[in-house]
């Protein structure tokens, strides 16, 4: 890589910083703390809300690993560029919803151009950085995403809601911050000058060959499993607990101030994290972790509604973002995968992992019926499942160390 190269790819890091806050980040995660809102004036049960919660992770499911494709043909740059203007564009017209059917189709439209978008950040990632630089990338780049939710949990509801007239204004607001995130795009280079990886110099594969290749890797079957239980637990729970904490008296500001917690002090360790990660030289370890701490935490809550309930954001919330940093790292150190098809990859860990949240919100809805707390305790059982995956890891390949 040039010294031009080493410079320009901080601006790149930057521009994908913005791209995880405000393009998928906040309007994401504005939804749980606009929910309360929204179901009184849609007229929304707590199973149509999980309904609704679980249209981005079924966008997921069927198009994520398309999106993954579809960055490995046309590049980066013009993903990020085209799926951040739509995003923005599908995002705002959530705002036109009526009922429980148009909510849960503009949410899945809105879903699915996030998700086609989202492998290309990952993939941007792994052409710019290597090495000890790859960590920190994903680690900033993990942290501008937990950030966007930090925030968005923070003011979606008690700020912006009031500062443009409901739930609708704010995300209209979002919507168009996300299509000026996207005009940034069109006007950065799409790669390195020396192409950055070996690899992208030889001829592209034809998606049946990267799905071929992607499918035959047992790593990444084991690591898709794994995410797919965790992001179920983690999802399922941000998704309900502002709701739930309402339902039973808390006052709605401290409720969505649970999540922010989470989320800020997830955004505080994510770069330590991962460098630690890189120090151990084992991200297996970094994921084990955060599965016991995210099982812990949530199981908290499914027998304390009181002052329990920070502790269990702390505790769940402290390791997230390493956590997703560090998977994602692995993902693209992983043995055997190459950048020709490493968007494929992307979107086949992403496409397993969305499984679980399309379920966990709709069944946690159903047994929150039973009893308000039992959603937490199945959510805590999914996390601890996820550990038993790290028995059939192969074994990992060593962090490598950047020269530049």
């Amino acid at each position: 890589m040039t010294q031009n190269d080493a410079k320009y790819r901080w601006y790149i890091l930057f521009l994908l910083s913005l791209t995880g806050c405000f393009v998928i980040s906040m309007p994401q995660m504005c939804m749980p703390v606009l929910f309360k809102e929204i179901s009184v004036d849609l007229d929304l049960s707590l199973v149509q809300l999980g309904v609704v919660w679980g249209m981005i992770p079924l966008a997921g499911l069927l198009l994520m690993l398309v999106g993954g494709m579809l960055s490995d043909k046309f590049g980066t740059k013009k993903m990020l560029f085209i799926g951040s203007i739509l995003t923005g564009v599908a995002g705002m017209a959530r705002a036109l919803s009526t009922d429980f059917t148009t909510i849960t189709v503009t949410m899945f439209i809105f879903g699915i151009l996030q998700v086609i978008t989202a492998p290309s950040m990952i993939r941007a990632c792994g052409i710019w950085f290597s090495g000890n630089r790859l960590g920190l990338a994903t680690g900033i780049y993990s942290m501008s995403m937990g950030f966007g939710f930090l925030m968005s949990s923070m003011i979606s509801a008690s700020v912006l809601s009031p500062l443009f007239g409901g739930w609708k204004g704010v995300l209209i607001a979002y919507g168009i911050v996300s299509m000026l995130v996207g005009i940034l795009w069109f006007f950065t280079r799409s790669k390195p000058s020396d192409a950055g990886i070996p690899e992208e110099k030889e001829a592209p594969l034809s998606a049946k060959e990267s799905l071929l290749k992607v499918i035959r890797m047992r790593n990444l079957w084991v690591l898709s499993i794994i995410i797919m239980l965790q992001m179920a637990c983690v999802m399922g729970m941000l998704g309900y607990l502002p709701t739930y904490l309402k339902d039973i008296g808390w006052n709605p500001a401290t409720a969505d101030s649970t999540v922010a917690l989470f989320h800020g002090i997830s955004t505080v360790f994510t770069v330590p994290v991962v460098l630690l990660s890189d120090k151990l030289k084992s991200r297996k370890i970094i994921l084990f972790v955060a599965g016991v701490l995210t099982s812990v935490g949530v199981g908290i809550l499914g027998f304390n509604s009181g002052a329990g309930v920070w502790a269990a954001m702390i505790i769940a919330g402290i390791i997230r973002d390493g956590f997703m940093a560090t998977q994602m790292a692995m993902l693209i150190e992983m043995k055997g995968l190459d950048v020709r098809y490493l968007g494929a990859a992307i979107g086949f860990v992403n496409t397993v992992s969305r499984i679980g949240e399309i379920v966990s919100p709709p069944i946690g809805g159903r047994l929150a019926e039973i009893n308000p707390q039992y959603p937490f305790l199945m959510w805590s059982g999914l996390a601890a499942v996820a550990l038993l995956g790290f028995l059939f890891f192969k074994k990992e390949s060593a962090v490598k160390t950047s020269q530049d």
